[in-house]
């Protein structure tokens, strides 16, 4: 099988993290594809903001976690996380955004790393807390929170896939 189709197949969301921390190099990397996903009429509306702060992952996880009104950790203690934001004026800021999340995900997979999309991210950067931190960041246009991506070392195997559904296509000669 093509190596690019089965890195695809054998991608798992991971929520268990080593304490390895990952190198600057392979989340630049990370980025660049991401960078590298379509968008519509190649307006390129998205922007990724990289924290590897530990203080700061632990701020953005608290604040993830009140909007669902728990108080464990949606971050699951990864060591990096990747938010990924798309402008406002682009009418297809969320596919655009999610086209770019799915190519992080499936990067940060194929150079040996876990990760998994985090809910919550216009809610977080809605608030006044999260509009203060984009200010503090530079955003000089406005952007909506597409999705967090906490990403590390898995701490144990990752899984096989689990069985696909059943009648997944339709096709029509």
């Amino acid at each position: 099988m093509n190596t690019v189709v089965n890195a695809l197949i054998e991608r798992r969301s991971v929520r268990k993290f080593s304490d390895q921390s990952v190198p600057k190099e392979l989340i630049e990397e990370i980025i660049k594809a991401g960078s590298f996903a379509p968008s519509a009429r190649n307006q390129q509306p998205g922007k990724v903001v990289a924290i590897t702060n530990p203080e700061l992952i632990s701020k953005l996880s608290k604040m993830n976690a009140e909007i669902m009104n728990v108080t464990s950790d949606p971050f699951f203690g990864a060591p990096v996380v990747l938010i990924v934001f798309a402008k406002k004026a682009t009418s297809h800021r969320v596919n655009d955004g999610t086209l770019i999340a799915g190519n992080i995900l499936n990067a940060t997979h194929a150079l040996g790393l876990g990760a998994t999309w985090i809910n919550r991210a216009r809610e977080m950067f809605e608030t006044p807390e999260g509009i203060e931190l984009m200010n503090e960041w530079g955003f000089e246009e406005e952007y909506e929170g597409i999705c967090n991506i906490i990403i590390g070392y898995p701490a144990r195997e990752i899984p096989k896939p689990p069985k696909r559904k059943e009648n997944f296509s339709i096709w029509i000669d």
